[in-house]
């Protein structure tokens, strides 16, 4: 795309895009970031690459482009915001700010489609949430997403999403008992999370307890944003924080533990998100400070051992936890502490699975595009579980692989040390 050079009108310094013009500025467009982006690396286009599309921002903000230009916004959706490009960036740019607050300028805080607000809508409602996650439920267990997995486009690649959520290993409950030592917690339970992968929060919570920390409720706690901010819908995104600062606020837990690492990126950056908003953003930056993945709270007092779990497993790391909490040992260090376990390189281990909230949904051609050299690298693995601590992550490969008949499977990787107490 060949940028035009003549400004129209400057954006008003009142757009969200406008007021991150010093994450802009810091741009020296150095390169660096190319190799780590997964859309260039798969599309290889420079304008998607971050330093292309941060072009493209900069004539945004400039005036030289208009917020409706088809160019601009094809170049801005297709970016899966898995935010790569900051850990390889030496100067710090913040691109996952910047992307939310392009997405938000362009179309005045609504989704490209009106399939992606739908989607939305869905997530921002606790009743309908609920409603559609006990209808994926349900359809879930039954026969009909492993016989339509096949199908062609979004819906069959959807039935191959639900087919994934089986758990892959023998699930034998156990009574999890621990002394609290460790301080009180609460676990955001979130939407899929809670909705597909229901066991795993329940497992989660017997994990902390085993060891010793003493689980407390959150009444009242909701979605947490993260997808309504990527697609820069903020205003709806500062809702749903404020409901949730206030649920963990009145839990008066010393830890805020999320499982799925795109709820735990967005919990972390409430403080960012609500800096404008003189009265939540005290406890906005006190809740940030409280959450922790759940790997981080387990590496920080070494998980207790338990039974042989002997399987060749191979860690994929979410984008949301390697790259923008930069939480990057703590998982791997939970699963060495599993005994049995034998961990096997992944190749491109910290790149994109092309999953990024419901971009799989609105963006499937790059998405899968970006799948491909996932399932090529855990191919070449040899690894039986592939570990990944995230709903989408787990879905999205998941799905790949049931519909390339590859032999792995993917697990959480609280579920294979919960997996491990259960054998003790």
């Amino acid at each position: 795309m060949n940028v035009p050079t003549t400004p129209t009108t400057r954006l008003s310094a009142e757009t969200p895009l406008a007021a991150e013009q010093s994450g802009l500025d810091a741009c020296v467009h150095c390169g660096f970031c190319l190799q780590a982006c997964p859309t260039y690396l798969a599309l290889e286009d420079e304008n998607d690459s971050p330093r292309g599309r941060i072009v493209l921002m900069r004539a945004l903000a400039d005036g030289v482009l208009p917020p409706d230009d088809p160019d601009l916004q094809k170049h801005i959706d297709q970016c899966l915001g898995c935010r790569a490009c900051e850990t390889a960036c030496p100067s710090g740019v913040p691109y996952g700010r910047l992307l939310e607050a392009t997405r938000a300028t362009m179309r005045g805080g609504e989704a490209p489609t009106l399939f992606a607000r739908m989607l939305l809508g869905v997530f921002a409602h606790r009743p309908l949430m609920r409603a559609a996650m006990a209808c994926a439920r349900f359809l879930a267990a039954t026969p009909f997403p492993t016989l339509l997995m096949k199908l062609p486009g979004r819906v069959g690649f959807s039935m191959a999403m639900l087919a994934s959520t089986d758990y892959p290993l023998e699930r034998a409950k156990y009574r999890a008992e621990g002394d609290g030592s460790n301080g009180t917690a609460t676990l955001l339970r979130g939407c899929v999370m809670e909705g597909l992968f229901t066991e795993t929060n329940r497992a989660t919570e017997r994990v902390l307890t085993r060891n010793g920390y003493r689980m407390t409720g959150a009444p009242g706690q909701g979605c947490c944003g993260a997808l309504h901010a990527h697609a820069g819908d903020l205003e709806a995104a500062r809702r749903l924080a404020r409901r949730n600062i206030a649920a963990f606020d009145r839990s008066g837990a010393s830890y805020i533990v999320t499982n799925a690492a795109g709820c735990g990126a967005m919990m972390k950056e409430y403080d960012h998100l609500l800096s404008g908003d003189p009265e939540w953003s005290v406890r906005a930056r006190d809740v940030a400070s409280r959450v922790r993945d759940v790997s981080e709270l387990l590496a920080a007092v070494g998980p207790v051992s338990g039974g042989p779990i002997p399987f060749a497993v191979a860690y994929d790391a979410p984008c949301h936890l390697q790259h923008a909490q930069r939480v990057t040992d703590a998982p791997i260090e939970v699963l060495r502490a599993i005994p049995g376990v034998q961990l096997v390189p992944l190749e491109d281990f910290d790149q994109c699975c092309g999953s990024a909230g419901i971009y799989n949904l609105v963006e499937p051609a790059t998405s899968n595009a970006v799948l491909e050299r996932k399932l090529d690298r855990i191919g070449m693995s040899q690894a039986s579980l592939v570990a990944t601590g995230n709903p989408g992550c787990l879905m999205q490969i998941g799905a790949g692989l049931l519909r390339a008949e590859m032999r792995a499977r993917v697990v959480h990787p609280i579920d294979l040390l919960d997996a491990s107490y259960a054998a003790d």
